[in-house]
């Protein structure tokens, strides 16, 4: 209500019914309270609206991170899988060491075997007293020397050759085994070593990015926390104001019922700038729309009880009864789409089936029903589905 209109009412009626409006503790009015719990919902709204944006973009980023983990968890098993190829392989290394090894032991045996040979060979020789072969030993700087040394090659005989062709074949092998033997070594370490560094970099990105989807996740728990906190108390918020604007719509009732004690009159129709007249002459005291988390299908008009309602337009009664929190309701088809209901009346003065006009009683307003305060309830429902009248009034 503006201020204007309840400074008319106030000097409309006597001081005694003062007494009748409820301030707060502090001595604030009704309308002040009203007011601030309105500014109090629309700071949690948007608080809400913060909240609710910034848990989604920390929703993204942990969606955004869990796939490059599940990205990484590929890598890994593929590093996995290639981590057991080359432990296959290096089983096979180890294996192939293990025969060269064998292989080395065998071939020194050999070339010791030959060597112990060509030793025998040469006391022989030195033995049989041949000059010309001991001039070669005698000469030879060294064991390897007389092994290379022409002159001793064409001295011995053919067994003699023999025995130089087994050491020299012996020691060959003997140093390609060793070199084979060190080639597999290293590449069995060289093998190993890539495989842990690939996986210990796989496990160490994979670490950190668990890390941070984890600690986004908890970020956003606190969030949902605040945002269920802030919820609940504008869902209390909205409780209080709706409990407010109840006690203000009784009130305004009662300073009405006080100013005329008789049943009040239906008063002159008003009719607005839209199709449907109003239903009665009272004061609007809550829009249609949502409020505290459900749909208020209709509008609020604050008048007496015992205040007779007029049809919005011509029609036909195809509801007239109690309905629930409505208390006693009426609801009067227009046409194949369009109707009007009339709620928490404390008498209906229609039935199911009757034609009524624009502008006839059908009832009397009252406080049955799911009502704190008599007011007349007005719906308008296209389809059976709630609108705003306030687009037909």
């Amino acid at each position: 209500m503006s201020r204007l209109r309840l400074f008319v009412l106030a000097a409309a009626i006597p001081f005694a019914l003062w007494m009748l409006i409820p301030v707060l503790s502090d001595g604030a009015p009704l309308s002040s309270r009203i007011e601030e719990k309105k500014r109090e919902i629309d700071k949690d709204k948007g608080r809400e609206r913060v909240l609710t944006s910034t848990i989604a973009g920390y929703t993204d980023r942990i969606d955004t991170l869990q796939g490059d983990i599940t990205v990484l968890q590929g890598r890994q098993d593929q590093i996995q899988a290639d981590l057991d190829a080359k432990r296959a392989e290096l089983a096979r290394i180890q294996e192939d060491l293990r025969q060269e090894r064998i292989r080395l032991v065998k071939l020194r045996a050999k070339l010791a075997a030959a060597k112990d040979a060509l030793a025998e060979r040469l006391v022989e020789i030195y033995k049989a007293d041949e000059p010309d072969a001991v001039t070669v030993i005698l000469e030879a700087d060294g064991f390897e020397d007389l092994l290379t040394r022409a002159e001793f090659i064409d001295r011995v005989g053919d067994q003699d050759g023999r025995i130089i062709d087994r050491v020299r074949s012996a020691k060959a092998e003997s140093i390609e085994a060793e070199a084979d033997l060190d080639r597999l070594e290293e590449r069995q370490a060289r093998v190993t070593a890539e495989v842990d560094r690939r996986l210990r970099e796989v496990a160490a990105i994979k670490g950190q990015l668990v890390d941070r989807r984890d600690d986004f996740a908890s970020v956003r728990s606190r969030k949902q926390s605040v945002l269920s906190d802030t919820r609940t108390h504008r869902h209390s918020l909205e409780g209080d104001l709706r409990a407010l604007e109840k006690e203000q719509a009784r009130v305004l009732a009662r300073i009405q019922a006080a100013q005329n004690p008789s049943a009040p009159p239906a008063g002159p129709i008003r009719q607005g700038s839209g199709t449907f007249i109003w239903p009665v002459n009272g004061t609007f005291t809550s829009p249609f729309g949502y409020r505290w988390g459900r749909l208020h299908a209709g509008i609020d008009i604050a008048v007496p009880e015992g205040t007779p309602i007029r049809a919005a337009d011509s029609g036909r009664v195809i509801i007239a009864g109690w309905t629930g929190g409505y208390g006693n309701y009426t609801c009067i088809s227009h046409s194949g789409s369009l109707s009007t209901c009339y709620g928490h009346q404390s008498r209906i003065a229609t039935s199911v089936g009757a034609n009524v006009g624009k502008g006839q009683v059908i009832g009397y307003s009252g406080n049955t029903g799911n009502s704190t305060g008599p007011h007349l309830h007005f719906e308008v429902r296209v389809n059976g589905n709630p609108v705003d009248p306030m687009g037909y009034l």
